[in-house]
């Protein structure tokens, strides 16, 4: 597999990860809450911070294999 086809596959991931966040976001918003201008909020906000959480969990994976493969067998 290549770099880009390894980067869709993760963007794909990322995307339906983030719409699984506001599906649950939205779902706890009450109805007369629910403006178009609260949505779309609500749709970046669940992009951004889907996106903030895999990088994180990816930094502290990679952080953590470099540990592992730092030690002596």
């Amino acid at each position: 597999m290549d770099n880009k086809t390894d980067m869709t596959m993760l963007e794909e991931i990322i995307k339906e990860i983030s719409e699984m966040v506001f599906e649950k976001w939205s779902e706890a918003l009450p109805e007369d809450q629910k403006t178009p201008l609260t949505l779309e909020t609500l749709q970046k906000n669940s992009s951004e911070y889907t996106l903030y959480i895999i990088q994180n969990f990816i930094n502290k994976f990679n952080q953590a294999a470099e540990e592992v493969k730092s030690q002596p067998e």
